[in-house]
């Protein structure tokens, strides 16, 4: 089996792609500090405990393990922490990286799949968002992403380094088998918020503005499951494998959905009501925010498989429940 380490593979998506790579053949070594991964989400390969930023511990985990490639999540993710914290965020999502990539061409580790994100588009002229769109993100975390970005392509053109970076949508849902899923803390995301209200477990879910120029007034956002995110890293990897170019690809499923259509898919499924109250729009949240992934069908062949809000919020619903 061909060793690859995820950075980052505790986590939610991280972890999805672990058992992704693993289906695919490939032995994914994860390596995460777990301030947010979480022990139990590592099955399908050894965990290191460890720090991107720490060059001892790449080293040694590389030496040990001899990685063919990287796919790496490892980074904070929380748009208003990095607001009141700005510097926490470069010096782990940009230095980090920077840490982790000179190790790739000190080990001569060819290829990298990098989590990235649309907040680099920041607030969008014109949707679906293709990759040409002007990135011009409004918050620290989408700059740290747009920063890493450039680092990797000025990485290939000095040391030949090739990458592809994915740039998803809202991701959700959880393992169709119900073998892992999204346990963030604290939790910001609609989905696991709507459930945890609907099931008693949190409080009544803040929906921010009904006021917007949209159908029903509420934020339109693209919400991709995670198993096909996992799935695109494993076809980028195949892809770079096989020789094709560096690039850049938007994940999504190019249909937005309102959060009050989220909220009618999820009484939908569960049967029950999700209590909520409408609040104040949040400063910077754009009204309509959705993927045109065409370049991903074309380039990477790859075609979400769950496109609708039903079989997202089942897959969710159901490991909600087993926990």
């Amino acid at each position: 089996m061909i060793p690859i380490l995820v950075t980052g593979g505790a986590g939610y998506i991280g972890s999805h792609t672990c058992k992704a790579l693993a289906q695919a053949g490939y032995r994914p070594i994860a390596l995460d500090n777990l301030v947010y991964g979480h022990e139990w989400a590592v099955r399908w390969g050894p965990l290191v405990i460890g720090d991107i930023s720490d060059r001892a511990c790449l080293d040694a985990v590389i030496e040990r393990h001899r990685p063919e490639a990287v796919v790496h999540f490892a980074a904070y993710a929380y748009v208003g922490e990095s607001v009141r914290d700005p510097g926490r965020y470069y010096r782990n999502n940009v230095a980090g990286t920077l840490t982790l990539l000179e190790a790739m061409r000190d080990h001569a580790i060819p290829h990298i799949v990098f989590s990235s994100t649309c907040a680099t588009y920041g607030i969008p002229e014109r949707t679906p968002i293709t990759e040409d769109h002007p990135q011009r993100p409004i918050n620290p975390y989408g700059a740290s992403k747009l920063m890493v970005e450039r680092i990797l392509a000025d990485f290939e053109q000095a040391h030949g380094l090739r990458w592809i970076a994915l740039r998803y949508f809202n991701a959700a849902g959880a393992d169709p088998e119900g073998e892992i899923g999204e346990d963030h803390d604290p939790e910001t995301h609609l989905i696991p918020l709507a459930l945890q209200a609907v099931a008693g477990r949190g409080p009544r879910l803040q929906v921010f503005g009904t006021d917007y120029p949209t159908p029903d007034g509420s934020c339109i956002r693209d919400y991709i499951h995670v198993a096909d995110l996992a799935r695109a890293h494993v076809e980028g990897l195949a892809h770079l494998r096989a020789g094709a170019v560096s690039g850049a690809f938007n994940l999504g499923t190019g249909q937005g959905s309102s959060v009050l259509e989220v909220i009618a898919a999820i009484e939908r499924v569960t049967g029950r009501p999700v209590p909520y109250e409408i609040g104040p729009r949040r400063p910077g949240d754009p009204p309509v925010l959705y993927a045109d992934a065409d370049k991903a069908r074309r380039l990477l062949g790859w075609v979400p498989r769950y496109r609708t809000l039903d079989e997202i919020i089942e897959h969710a619903w159901r490991w909600h429940q087993s926990r």
